[in-house]
């Protein structure tokens, strides 16, 4: 009987995994979809190319500024049920994308996606979290989950220039069959076992001042990042985002149900998650950018040939959250986080030295496969460390300030690249770049080598 019953729930563990896997692969997969397919899309609906370069933007500056009120949300009302309204959301937000007339509709829909994506992020992880057991158990399933996640970044790059090609609604349409999958899955598995743990109640100024200034800090760096420093918003945009920024923490002192918990801040592991997850975004995070650069801007390479050349990149990054999965058990999280920060500066490293070489096998090949398992290695180890000691009330904010740390750092790397990129010579914008990121990894070594010490 009892080995029946155990049987079951390794089974309904499965099915829950595979669930939040599917849900990670759909966002991954629509985070990189677009990209290929924005000049297709510009020329279907008569965009300009500024106002297409938008549909990144909007998602990402809404998906940034709500993840905190996503994490909230599921610590008051069950990451379960955040977690099916949320994809139902999604799949809406996707027809409306599919069938949008317009560059307007097609903003609106992306912009749902990014806030419907910020409450279904904290949702999984903090399903995850509450699935399975602290130590080599959650390590293999963050592994599992961050696998097909970065499996969702290669198949979306494969598939936008496929659908883009045959009708480019199909790229948002895609996502439709996906979330009903996870939908109907989902009713069945969760919210019988994972119910509300948390009665407190939401706090909707502080919610509205934290997701504005989040916001606004994020469009002030895109700001900077595709005008430069002249444009006529930027003293406005920063002298908002401070101002925010204050009244958030002044509403966040005196405030008796605070949005994020006193006793979050508190826990170590989740300041060295957050710091890790910062650093890593501004690090091996942003590399998927500059390599994109390098290969076409510098190296030549058409679409089709950069995406091929991407795959050892995206392969190693799949391989490298394997690899965490079945080492941390057998050492610590901490230490394989130092590992991952160590192999992705090497690869970065190899590559600022190399920018002036098109010599893809000998420099390039090597560098992408150290960083990318790099990539991989962090990616699962700092959600292992991040949200070790989380109490189970708070799964949902402790993951969304993750999350949060790391899209905002990967907003502010990215301006600092672009800066570097229009104000020094190409021969010397390169290995700068790279520099800087390799330079962040190895922040995030020390960040990590730190904190394993003082255990």
């Amino acid at each position: 009987m009892e080995t029946s019953l155990a049987v079951g729930m390794n089974r309904s563990r499965n099915i829950c995994l595979a669930v939040l896997s599917l849900a990670q692969f759909m966002i991954a997969l629509d985070y990189s979809i677009v990209y290929v397919a924005l000049p297709e899309i510009a020329r279907h609906l008569q965009m300009d190319q500024s106002l297409a370069q938008w549909l990144v933007s909007s998602y990402g500056l809404m998906f940034a500024g709500f993840l905190l009120v996503g994490g909230r949300l599921c610590d008051r009302f069950g990451a379960a049920v955040v977690f099916i309204r949320a994809m139902a959301l999604f799949a809406a937000a996707s027809l409306l994308g599919g069938f949008a007339l317009s560059g307007v509709f097609l903003l609106l829909a992306r912009g749902v996606q990014g806030i419907a994506a910020a409450a279904l992020q904290p949702a999984i992880i903090a399903l995850i979290a509450l699935s399975f057991a602290e130590g080599a158990e959650r390590a293999r399933a963050l592994s599992v989950w961050g696998a097909v996640g970065a499996s969702g970044l290669v198949a979306g790059v494969v598939l936008g220039g496929v659908l883009a090609t045959l009708s480019w609604p199909l790229i948002f349409l895609i996502n439709v069959p996906v979330a009903l999958v996870c939908l109907l899955a989902a009713n069945r598995v969760f919210p019988a076992a994972l119910p509300s743990l948390f009665s407190g109640r939401i706090p909707l100024f502080a919610s509205a001042l934290g997701t504005a200034a989040v916001l606004g800090g994020v469009l002030l760096l895109t700001v900077i990042a595709e005008f430069g420093y002249q444009h006529f918003s930027i003293p406005y945009l920063l002298l908002g985002s401070v101002g925010l920024l204050l009244a958030f923490y002044a509403t966040e002192v005196r405030s008796a149900a605070p949005l994020i918990s006193p006793v979050l801040w508190a826990i170590p592991n989740l300041k060295i998650g957050c710091m890790a997850s910062a650093l890593y975004m501004a690090g091996v995070g942003t590399e998927f950018y500059m390599v994109t650069l390098l290969l076409q801007e510098v190296y030549g390479y058409d679409v089709l040939s950069t995406g091929l050349l991407f795959l050892p990149l995206s392969l190693t990054i799949i391989l490298g959250n394997i690899l965490a999965g079945r080492w941390i058990g057998r050492l610590a999280a901490k230490h394989v986080l130092a590992y991952g920060f160590f192999l992705g500066a090497a690869g970065l490293l190899l590559l600022a030295l190399s920018t002036h070489v098109n010599d893809y096998w000998r420099y390039t090949f090597p560098a992408l496969v150290m960083s990318g398992l790099g990539h991989g290695l962090i990616y699962t180890s700092k959600f292992a460390v991040g949200i070790e000691g989380v109490s189970e009330t708070q799964q949902g904010s402790a993951s969304a300030l993750m999350v949060t740390a790391q899209y905002s750092s990967g907003a502010m790397a990215l301006a600092l690249l672009v800066i570097i990129l229009k104000g020094l010579p190409v021969h010397q914008a390169y290995p700068a770049c790279f520099g800087l990121l390799v330079m962040f990894s190895l922040l995030g070594m020390v960040v990590a080598l730190k904190s394993a010490r003082m255990v």
